[in-house]
């Protein structure tokens, strides 16, 4: 028997006669195609093919910012306001009766609270003259320079920003009778004891945590230049 002309089937494609073509119909789906818009192949504009000819293609890259790596903004500056306020405790109430870890504020240092305080007391001793805050914040630093350096020279193992931190709390106690003074300023006798109370409160605070132990009989040498900076820092306030 002789095979036909036409095999019925040879893989994907059928053969048909001629004859039996004219009763075939159908239609072919055209191929799901889908552009690539925003891949290595997007049309770049003018500017930017001219950048990256020149060499200048890195301004045009983008930096993704993990989520994760956004932090707040008081956590970007290391500002810790729970240990700001603890300090601003300890230096307000030093006595050792009260249980507070007073040591905190000389061993672990920061700047932005005593700075904050070192500010506040410019603006309640200058009145809103802002232009000299400048110079009650060099006194802060200087101040602060001389009380270390002396204490390096009696032995004492302290670091500068540690005398910075101390100094610019302890002016805490000036601040306080700051309100006192205004209410009794007629009265010259109570003026001078509020006075009196708050230089001795806030040497006492500073002195306490900087002439530590490690001075033994020395300590009188470092109190007495600390208690003269805050009767210099009062002066600025009251005006004597």
């Amino acid at each position: 028997m002789q095979p036909p002309a036409y095999p019925p089937h040879n893989g994907d494609f059928t053969f048909v006669s001629s004859a039996e073509a004219a009763d075939l119909s159908g239609t072919i789906a055209s191929p799901d195609i889908k552009l690539n818009l925003e891949g290595e192949f997007t049309k770049e504009s003018t500017a930017t093919t001219f950048l990256r000819q020149r060499g200048y293609g890195w301004l045009l890259e983008v930096d993704e910012n993990d989520p994760e790596d956004i932090k707040p903004l008081l956590e970007e500056l290391d500002i810790d306001l729970k240990d700001i306020y603890y300090k601003i405790r300890c230096v307000l109430m030093p006595m050792p009766s009260l249980g507070f870890n007073r040591q905190v504020v000389r061993d672990n240092p920061d700047f932005w609270g005593p700075l904050a305080i070192v500010l506040l007391f410019s603006m309640i001793s200058l009145y809103g003259q802002f232009r000299v805050v400048s110079w009650i914040i060099t006194i802060w630093i200087f101040g602060s320079l001389t009380i270390f350096l002396l204490a390096r020279v009696l032995g004492g193992d302290v670091a500068y920003g540690q005398v910075l931190g101390v100094i610019g709390y302890s002016l805490l106690p000036l601040i306080v009778i700051a309100p006192l003074l205004v209410v009794v300023g007629s009265f010259e006798a109570a003026s001078t004891l509020i006075k009196l109370f708050g230089v001795f409160w806030a040497a006492y605070s500073a002195a306490s945590l900087l002439a530590g132990e490690e001075f033994k009989t020395k300590k009188p040498l470092l109190i007495y230049p600390i208690f003269l900076l805050y009767i210099y820092f009062l002066s600025l306030y009251t005006g004597v």
